[in-house]
């Protein structure tokens, strides 16, 4: 019979309704009983993308024994990280803290006031290696919270004083360029020289750790940041990592040389891997960061766009109860599929082996299967080849697509098709940043109906929800919800500079500010004011597996501030700083988001106004130096002469007196808070803006 959860709309918890655990969504009703019964509460968090979180669910949560013991003893509650990040951030803080490491599955167990006094993550039916299994947990915790309730309540009060310690803040002083340095030296200390990227297994990509770099190497002229990242950039291209068959990277590698990855793709990575392709490729022109980019928007276009608009969450990585299953390739099936001189092609260029080059993550045995990664001779795969690979790699393309065709019929992963604000505002800004870098309008019109399906579908009444699955928009927007679609269509309004597109992102940076900030320390919550009351209120900085909140408000801040000339978003923007100053400067390349945005107050500025029609070759010869050119340190505003009700002059009254010179397009450029004189003259233009 069906759970509880057979009512929700999350993926991961549909996944579970037919579980034999009595299982509760996260709900007031849960906590009443627990607290009724005096029954802890066993909380489980987990996604439906999540390859652990399936396998503890076949081994205890579908096993009619632990179920029992479960139900008896406890209150059980699932919930899904992706749906409710501060429940998950506050409770995998708290597993770090204990353990000293977090994963997902994350297990939880706490008293019916929501106070945690054990933690976990993946634990197996029954015991083994030393690790307990749940058979042997599961009556041991029970026993405890029975017949120690005394030591149980000292140690919940001690955890949540820690935990109150881990969220607080104390303003510091505003950093300077040493803090950017610091972070370079920290992660060049750890930079992989082999094989790129900044840890050995397992490897995250990391883009922010990227996108930091460009920036330190555009401010210092420092040579071996730029080598950084395009060497990680070029050997993630490469590797094992990126889906060479259907393109878009997979989440990381579980070993050091980006070979082997673990299977799942989510929506963020593909946003936040394409910016420092993009960069990189402005910087270098090199056509593989080129290519990189378009492949991974035409596997998003193609796999994970919403008929409505927005786009889906992520992809599994197991299929048919296997992980890698759909991705990996036999050598007999790959000669099925192409003809003799083509597969001799691909083996060879993809490390093809006959026994397979796919080990088996848990016994470490070669399976017969094969990942397809690049060998190092191969430069750019269907293009920049540095030794000749003859006439056939000119058919690259085809002989992949070939694979792509065969590889479709099979079995798909299970794709998480619910919609979340956040990374559909990454996702959005991403495209449009493409689009205006690539000058494909292709992917400006996809960033304009993903925008559209956010306003339209998950704000009402000036704010934004969460979550859009099956025709329903629910849970409250948090802090990133608001910070990444602002910074979504500020991309979006310079791809396209329609002056809605820039009211847009003015009046949800309002309410972010309104619902979020923190009046007494600086910086924004997580959580609305108005919103749910969990055991401690969290205030997030580090910039992990996605950039933080803060650290984006940031860079919207500081960009709206220079657009609007608001000097009450810069004050904002300084205290902001300042609240997580002595924080940073603890482990400053912890927080390469942040530092990306403190680039932006170290550096010297440029507003650039330009008057123009966009279609009018002149006005689009200015604009191309903006695509052409790495400028993260300018903002642009365009402004049409021909338009009457003047909206941009609402947004950015400066504007009101910028007009035409000779009929030509004009650009205005301010610097360092000195306005140069206007020029009509590209070449000029070019100048100003490389100082």
């Amino acid at each position: 019979m069906a759970n509880r959860l057979a009512h929700e709309k999350s993926p991961y918890l549909l996944q579970h309704a037919q579980n034999p655990v009595d299982w509760y969504p996260w709900s007031d009703e849960a906590f009443t009983r627990a607290a009724e019964e005096d029954k802890p509460v066993f909380l489980s968090i987990g996604y439906s993308t999540c390859h652990w979180c399936h396998v503890m669910e076949r081994e205890s949560f579908e096993d009619e024994e632990v179920a029992r013991l479960l139900n008896n003893a406890y209150v059980c509650i699932k919930v899904d990280r992706e749906e409710r990040p501060d429940i998950d951030n506050i409770y995998m803080t708290v597993c770090s803290m204990m353990t000293g490491s977090g994963g997902w599955p994350l297990t939880i167990i706490m008293t019916p006031d929501k106070k945690p006094f054990f933690a976990g993550t993946y634990f197996a039916k029954h015991t083994r290696h030393g690790r307990p299994g749940m058979i042997d947990l599961i009556p041991r915790l029970q026993n405890i919270w029975h017949n120690r309730r005394e030591e149980v309540d000292q140690s919940t009060a001690k955890i949540h004083e820690i935990l109150q310690q881990q969220y607080s803040s104390t303003p510091g002083s505003k950093p300077g360029l040493d803090l950017l340095h610091t972070a370079f030296r920290e992660l060049s200390n750890r930079y992989d020289s082999i094989h790129g990227g900044f840890s050995k297994s397992p490897k995250f990509p990391t883009p922010h750790n990227l996108t930091f770099l460009l920036r330190y190497w555009k401010m210092t002229g420092n040579d071996q940041a730029l080598n950084m990242v395009e060497h990680t950039l070029t050997s993630m291209r490469h590797g094992g990592i990126f889906d060479q068959v259907g393109y878009g990277f997979h989440r990381y590698s579980t070993d050091e040389k980006w070979l082997l990855p673990h299977f799942e793709k989510m929506l963020y990575d593909q946003a936040l891997l394409a910016i420092p392709y993009l960069e990189a490729y402005q910087v270098t022109g090199k056509p593989l960061f080129k290519q990189a980019v378009h492949e991974i928007f035409t596997y998003v276009l193609r796999d994970m766009k919403a008929p409505e608009g927005g786009f889906y969450s992520a992809e599994d990585a197991d299929s048919e109860g296997i992980e890698g299953k759909f991705y990996v390739w036999s050598l007999r099936e790959i000669k099925e599929v192409l003809n003799p001189e083509e597969a001799d092609f691909i083996q060879d260029l993809y490390n093809i082996k006959t026994d397979g080059n796919f080990h088996d993550e848990a016994s470490g045995a070669k399976t017969g299967e094969n990942i397809f990664y690049c060998n190092n001779t191969f430069s750019s795969v269907g293009g920049d080849s540095t030794q000749d690979q003859g006439d056939i790699s000119n058919k690259h393309d085809e002989i992949r697509e070939k694979l792509f065709t065969r590889r479709e019929k099979r079995i798909h992963p299970h794709k998480d098709d619910k919609i979340l604000t956040d990374w559909n505002g990454l996702m959005f800004g991403a495209l449009a940043l493409g689009g205006r870098i690539l000058a494909d309008k292709t992917y400006i019109d996809a960033a304009e109906k993903g925008a559209h399906f956010v306003l339209s579908s998950l704000c009402q009444n000036g704010r934004l929800k969460h979550r859009y699955r099956d025709g329903e928009a629910a849970i409250d927007g948090m802090l990133c919800d608001y910070a990444y679609v602002v910074w979504g269509l500020l991309e979006l309004y310079a791809a396209s500079f329609k002056p809605e597109i820039l009211e847009q992102a003015v009046q949800l940076n309002k309410r972010m500010l309104e619902l979020f900030w923190d009046d007494k320390d600086g910086g924004f919550f997580l959580t609305p004011e108005d919103g749910e009351s969990l055991i401690i209120r969290p205030k997030e900085i580090y910039d992990g597996a996605l950039p933080s909140g803060n650290s984006i408000a940031l860079y919207n801040l500081l960009r709206l501030e220079r657009i609007t000339a608001d000097p009450d978003l810069g004050t904002k923007a300084t205290l902001l700083i300042q609240a997580f100053s002595d924080t940073i400067r603890e482990i400053p390349s912890g927080y390469t988001q942040f530092l990306a945005s403190l680039y932006f107050v170290l550096s010297p500025t440029t507003e650039l106004v330009i008057v123009g029609d966009p279609k009018a070759r002149d006005t689009k010869e200015m604009l191309a130096l903006l695509e052409e050119n790495f400028l993260p340190d300018v903002v642009v505003l365009l402004k049409h002469p021909a338009d009457q009700t003047d909206r941009l002059a609402a947004l950015a009254p400066y504007t009101t007196d910028h007009t035409l010179i000779n009929g030509k397009a004009t650009a205005y450029v301010c610097q360092g808070y000195s306005c140069k004189i206007p020029t009509t003259d590209p070449s000029l233009l070019f100048k100003l803006l490389s100082k």
